[in-house]
C-alpha cells in the first residue's frame, strides 16, 4: 500500500489508475453520438437504430457478473487490457460493418468490454486506495470518465470533418490502443493476489453472494440504483422539457452544456468532502437538491427559469459524484469483493437503463411534468433510504456494511 496521500494520488493513481479511464471514456465519447446515424446510413429504421445505440448499455449489463470472474481470475491489469483487445475487435467491427445488425454486435461489444474494463479499473482502485482516500479516489475515478465523455464528440467531429463518418470509429481505435497501452501499466497488486489465492476456494459464487448480501443490497443497493436512475432521467428531461416550452436545439444544447460544466467541476470536492466528513454529508443533499430541481423543472417556462433549474440539477450531481462508486466500495467483503462489485453494477445498471423507461411510460400515461414530478420524487425516496441506512462518520472499513 502507499506510505502516503502524495504518493499514492500522484505515482500510484494518476497514471495507471485514471490515465486509462479518462481514455475509455473519451473512446466512448467519440463513438455514441454518431452511432444512430451510422445505423441510419446502413438502412435502420429510427427505432432499430434506437435499439443498436441500446445495446451498448445492455451489453455491459449483462457482462457485469462475469466480468467480476474475469477480474478474479486474471487480475485487473490483464482484464483491462483484455477489454481494451476487445473493444478494438468490436471497433473495427463497427466500421468495417456494411449490415445494420453487424454494427448493433459490434456496438453490443463495446458494451460488453466497458462492463470487463470498469469493473477491474474500480476493483483496482478499492485494493489500491488507503480507506480514508477512497471516496476521493472514486469521485476521479467517475470524473476523469466523464471529461473523457465531454470531450470524445469534439475529437470525433475533427476526424469526422477530415475522413468523413467513419472518421469517429478511427479516432476510437487510436484512443483504444492508448487505452490498452496506459493499462498495461497498471501495477498487480501482489497482496491481493496472495490473499485470493489462499481463500480461492471461499470465494462464494453470485447467488451465494447474494443470498450472503441481501441486506445491504436491498439497502444501499436499491438507494444507489435510484441514483442511477434519477441521474440517467436528468440526461432526458431538460431536453424534453425545454422543446416542451418550446425553445429551440441551440438553446437546449447551451443549456445541456453549462449543467454539464457545474457538474464536472465538483467531482472532486464531492470526494474531498465524503473522506473528510463521512458518506452522508454528500449523499444526502445531493438527492434533496436534485429532487428538488425535478420538482421545480415543470414550473419553468423559459429559458431562464429553465437555465436556473438545469444548474442547481448540475449542482445537485456533481455533489454526489463517487457515491455509486464509493458505497459499493464500503459495502464490499474483503472475500469475494470483485463479485460482489460485480452484482452491485448490475443493480445500478438496472436503475440507470429502467428509469429513462420509467419517465417515458409516465409521460405516456399522465403527462411530462407529472412524470418529471414522479422522477423528483425518487430523489427524495433516495435521501430517505440514505439516511435510513448509511453508516454514519467518516471512520470507513473496508468490509462495511449497512446498520
Amino acid at each position: 500500500m502507499p506510505s502516503s496521500p502524495e504518493e499514492f494520488s500522484l505515482r500510484r493513481m494518476a497514471i495507471p489508475a485514471f490515465g486509462p479511464s479518462l481514455m475509455f471514456g473519451l473512446c466512448e465519447g467519440t463513438i455514441l453520438p454518431v452511432l444512430a446515424l451510422s445505423a441510419r446510413a446502413l438502412g435502420a429504421s429510427l427505432a432499430a437504430a434506437g435499439l443498436i445505440v441500446a445495446l451498448i448499455g445492455l451489453g455491459s449489463l449483462l457482462a457485469n457478473v462475469p466480468a467480476a470472474w474475469l477480474a478474479t481470475r486474471f487480475g485487473e491489469r490483464r482484464a483491462m487490457v483484455g477489454a481494451a483487445a476487445f473493444a478494438l475487435a468490436a471497433l473495427v467491427l463497427c466500421l468495417v460493418a456494411r449490415r445494420a445488425w453487424v454494427l448493433g454486435l459490434g456496438v453490443f461489444m463495446v458494451g460488453l468490454a466497458r462492463a470487463v474494463f470498469m469493473l477491474a479499473r474500480q476493483s483496482f482502485l478499492v485494493e489500491a486506495a488507503p480507506v480514508h482516500l477512497r471516496a476521493r479516489a472514486m469521485a476521479l475515478l467517475g470524473g476523469v470518465h466523464r471529461i473523457g465523455m465531454f470531450a470524445g464528440p469534439f475529437l470525433g467531429a475533427a476526424f469526422i470533418h477530415w475522413l468523413g463518418l467513419p472518421g469517429a470509429y478511427w479516432a476510437a481505435l487510436i484512443v483504444m490502443v492508448a487505452t490498452g497501452a496506459l493499462s498495461l501499466l497498471v501495477p498487480d497488486l501482489a497482496a491481493k493476489a496472495a490473499a485470493e489465492g489462499e481463500s480461492a476456494g471461499q470465494v462464494p459464487g453470485a447467488l451465494a453472494m447474494l443470498h450472503t448480501h441481501r441486506h445491504v443490497l436491498l439497502t444501499l443497493g436499491v438507494a444507489t440504483s435510484l441514483v442511477a436512475a434519477i441521474r440517467a432521467c436528468r440526461q432526458v428531461v431538460i431536453p424534453l422539457w425545454a422543446s416542451h416550452i418550446g425553445l429551440d436545439a441551440a438553446t437546449t444544447s447551451l443549456i445541456y452544456g453549462l449543467m454539464g460544466a457545474v457538474d464536472t467541476l465538483l467531482f472532486y470536492p464531492a470526494g474531498r468532502v465524503m473522506d473528510q466528513r463521512g458518506r452522508l454529508a454528500v449523499t444526502l443533499p445531493s438527492m434533496l437538491v436534485m429532487g428538488t430541481s425535478l420538482l421545480l423543472m415543470p414550473l419553468s417556462t423559459g429559458f431562464d427559469s429553465l437555465l436556473a433549474v438545469s444548474l442547481l440539477l448540475g449542482v445537485g450531481n456533481g455533489m454526489g459524484a463517487g457515491i455509486v462508486l464509493t458505497i459499493g466500495a464500503d459495502a464490499s467483503p474483503v472475500v469475494g469483493r470483485t463479485q460482489f462489485l460485480g452484482i452491485w453494477r448490475v443493480i445500478t445498471d438496472i436503475g440507470g437503463g429502467g428509469g429513462p423507461l420509467l419517465l417515458s411510460g409516465l409521460t405516456a400515461l399522465i403527462t411530462l411534468a407529472g412524470g418529471i414530478l414522479a422522477i423528483g420524487g425518487m430523489g427524495f425516496a433516495a435521501a430517505w433510504m440514505f439516511w435510513r441506512w448509511l453508516p454514519r462518520g467518516i471512520a470507513v472499513k473496508a468490509d462495511a456494511r449497512a446498520r
